[in-house]
């Protein structure tokens, strides 16, 4: 039997344990001894999991994309400014683009495996560049970490992910829900050592709030460096964009407009 790489830094792998995924497959999961990250064996059932772009047990998905566009206004408003241009990357349905949207900010949606239905009309074109690009809740989903953040930042140089990190030492099979046994579609967990990797390997800075994850082309000022470093950075993130979306327009309305004269 080969062996097992670390798909993150090419460390050797141990086998942390088997699970039943989808109710029918035993699959290994892996944990690198160099930066902790956990994956799964050679992905053979994603076709399968796949078969709905969204899983049936992903009741939080409005609350989060609701909870992600306030910390998102934040980081944004104060890191980047609210004239650049943005995309969200992997976008599902168009519920986060239109959200920022209605907040003021140029967002667009780019996805080649969901339908765009609520962000019809911004849809960004194929060889765009933008300020930053968000992603979430999918590197746990991602067969090849390094390859796919490749081709986010082949669109923009920063990037503003959400994935929860994996406790030190991992749970056990039934200790933690974002294994995703049942759907089969969570096949990547991440520890902070490794993203702060995934950050290094393309000359970029790394700040984590819980399950947010900023990477930056250059070194935040001293102002971001505190913010991210203190407790409860993440509900302050939250917080504060109830002040700052005041200094903002939306652009729900003018969208409205330019979109009845196309």
């Amino acid at each position: 039997m080969s062996e097992t790489l670390c798909k993150i830094c090419n460390s050797k792998t141990k086998q942390l344990f088997t699970a039943k995924v989808l109710q029918k497959y035993d699959v290994q999961y892996f944990e690198c001894s160099n930066c902790g990250f956990v994956q799964t064996e050679s992905v053979y059932w994603l076709k399968e999991a796949y078969e709905s772009s969204m899983n049936l047990s992903d009741t939080g998905i409005a609350v989060r994309n609701l909870r992600l566009s306030r910390i998102a206004t934040t980081i944004l408003f104060l890191f980047f400014g609210t004239k650049k241009r943005y995309v969200d990357y992997a976008g599902g349905y168009g519920l986060f683009t239109r959200l920022m949207r209605d907040v003021g900010f140029d967002f667009y949606w780019s996805d080649p495996f969901t339908p765009n239905l609520l962000a019809r009309g911004f849809e960004a074109k194929e060889n765009e560049r933008f300020t930053l690009a968000t992603s979430f809740e999918s590197f746990e989903h991602f067969d090849n970490p390094k390859e796919e953040l490749k081709k986010i930042l082949a669109k923009a140089d920063n990037l503003l992910i959400s994935t929860e990190i994996i406790p030190s030492p991992p749970p056990k099979i039934n200790d933690w829900w974002y294994y995703g046994f049942a759907h089969g579609q969570h096949i990547a967990f991440y520890t902070k050592h490794a993203m702060r990797l995934l950050a290094e390997q393309h000359g970029l800075s790394y700040y984590g709030a819980g399950n947010i994850h900023l990477f930056t082309a250059r070194p935040l000022p001293l102002f971001g460096k505190v913010l991210f470093a203190i407790p409860f950075r993440k509900i302050i993130l939250y917080i504060t964009s109830n002040l700052l979306i005041t200094f903002i327009k939306t652009r729900t309305f003018s969208d409205m407009s330019s979109l009845k004269g196309s």
